[in-house]
């Protein structure tokens, strides 16, 4: 099929230009490569979006469910290591209507076999961390559209892997980065792109979020696959909630780019403190848990040491000479926040909670926050369309207050109509890969790396993301109307 066939924006082929080699400041070299072309970012249109979920743990469910309930979505097969996972959601569908679909499950290598399924358009993941790469690769060698949970990849040598098979089988590949789709962070970026907070100068995002009882528990993560990370690594393996919609707000990979990083890690105070504490519940994890999976035991998971700090804190410089701060800590009996701030020349929005300041639109004091009234009056008036067209829907369906559908339903309206996703594969690769950049500037005492380009230039031309919806009038039958209110 003609696939990507508009460029929006991209350079000529003949035009395009590799990046030079990048090297730190005291030697942090991170590789990167040239080509000759950059693929585009639209697609045919999918008459029926028909899915494989990957991974049926504590993400996959709430998929199949979201899912479903779109009008032209189908989910046609589901793949799980346990075959009780399948089951369940084999039921949930069977109960409201919808077909049952092909199941794999058993064997670690069953996910192929979904992959390959002919009836399967777009790969789903939802695995655990370790098998997002080899299953992105999987489906994109296979010509099948992908969609991955966050983090989708760790290494700058995977992202370039992932980017050249995306670009030489014309596949789409997102990062399933649903914080985009937050109500507060698609406020911010409504009023970015009506200029309401002037020239942008500085962001910050953050995951920060107590997980130390899901990760020492039995079955919070399926072979402790979270904790094992944060005894291998160190650095800022999640950044993408935080980052994700600062990126969109600075439109960095469309018209900005991030150009050095550097990080610091505090030590693991947190994960030693706790583990201590309830050394008794441990050691009888450890008594019931004796296997070995990807590379690591178990014990060794719940004891520690662990190389991931606490809190690691990076700052990140953009060609265009803003600046974006990135924190991330699961491990501190801290209240949830992403930061989600936005600072421009007019004005600033903070999150956790809401507060905005702008001069003098609002007459709000100099460097005062808006008051209550001031601050509905800005939420009527900016609140994004997809929002105030499919909001209500998106909380009656659910998934993270709605966003989680309506990062699922625009996902699903572009594949439908054709048109670039509103996180293309270089975005899912730059966000994605602070794992490895971060954990490079801690383990050399915060030096500066500079971030690989995965454009290549082409982010020089591109057209920042719009002020996009859907249109739900387009399916107005009986079904659709079925499907709107499971």
């Amino acid at each position: 099929m003609s696939f990507f066939s508009t460029r929006r924006g991209f350079l000529k082929a003949s035009g395009l230009v590799g990046a030079a080699g990048l090297t730190g400041a005291i030697g942090c070299k991170i590789p990167t490569r040239k080509h000759d072309h950059v693929g585009g970012l639209a697609c045919a249109p999918l008459e029926t979006v028909k899915v494989g979920v990957i991974g049926l743990g504590m993400r996959g469910p709430g998929a199949v469910s979201r899912l479903s309930a779109i009008p032209g979505v189908r989910v046609v097969a589901l793949s799980d290591l346990f075959e009780a996972r399948v089951n369940n959601r084999v039921k949930w569908l069977t109960d409201h209507g919808f077909s049952a679909p092909t199941r794999y499950f058993g064997g670690t290598e069953e996910w192929k076999k979904l992959v390959k399924n002919p009836e399967v358009n777009l790969v789903y993941v939802t695995s655990p961390w370790q098998m997002h790469v080899p299953m992105v690769k999987y489906a994109l060698e296979n010509k099948k559209h992908v969609v991955c949970e966050v983090p989708m990849v760790f290494t700058v040598e995977e992202c370039w892997e992932i980017i050249e098979l995306a670009e030489a089988n014309r596949c789409h590949c997102m990062l399933l980065e649903n914080c985009c789709y937050g109500e507060s962070e698609m406020l911010a970026l409504n009023l970015v792109r009506n200029n309401v907070l002037g020239t942008l100068v500085h962001g910050e995002g953050a995951y920060i979020h107590d997980l130390r009882g899901l990760m020492f528990a039995g079955n919070g993560y399926e072979g402790f696959w979270r904790l094992k990370w944060n005894a291998m690594h160190t650095g800022n393996p999640y950044a993408t909630h935080g980052l994700g919609p600062i990126c969109q707000y600075m439109s960095v990979g469309r018209g900005d780019q991030m150009r050095v990083l550097t990080a610091q890690s505090s030590g693991a105070f947190g994960m030693a403190e706790y583990a201590a504490a309830h050394k008794a519940q441990l050691d009888e994890l450890k008594a019931t848990r004796k296997g070995s999976k990807y590379g690591m035991t178990d014990q060794r998971a719940l004891s520690g040491p662990w190389m991931r700090g606490d809190m690691c804190t990076a700052v990140i410089k953009t060609e265009l000479g803003r600046t974006i701060m990135v924190q991330h800590d699961t491990t501190s009996p801290r209240p949830y926040s992403r930061i989600n701030l936005i600072s421009g020349t007019k004005g600033i929005l903070k999150d956790y909670p809401l507060q905005i300041a702008l001069d003098p639109e609002y007459k709000a004091p100099h460097l005062g926050w808006c008051n209550q009234a001031q601050m509905k009056e800005i939420q009527a008036k900016y609140r994004h369309p997809l929002w105030r067209d499919s909001g209500e829907i998106a909380k009656r369906m659910g998934g993270h207050g709605g966003m989680d559908f309506l990062m699922d339903l625009r996902l699903c309206y572009c594949l439908q109509n054709g048109l670039p996703l509103d996180i293309n594969v270089y975005e899912s690769c730059q966000w994605s890969v602070l794992a490895e950049l971060t954990e490079t500037s801690v383990k050399n005492d915060g030096a500066p790396v500079e971030v690989p380009d995965f454009t290549r230039g082409a982010w020089r031309d591109l057209k920042p993301l719009g002020i996009e919806t859907v249109n739900l009038e387009v399916d107005k039958n009986a079904k659709a109307d079925k499907q709107l209110s499971v």
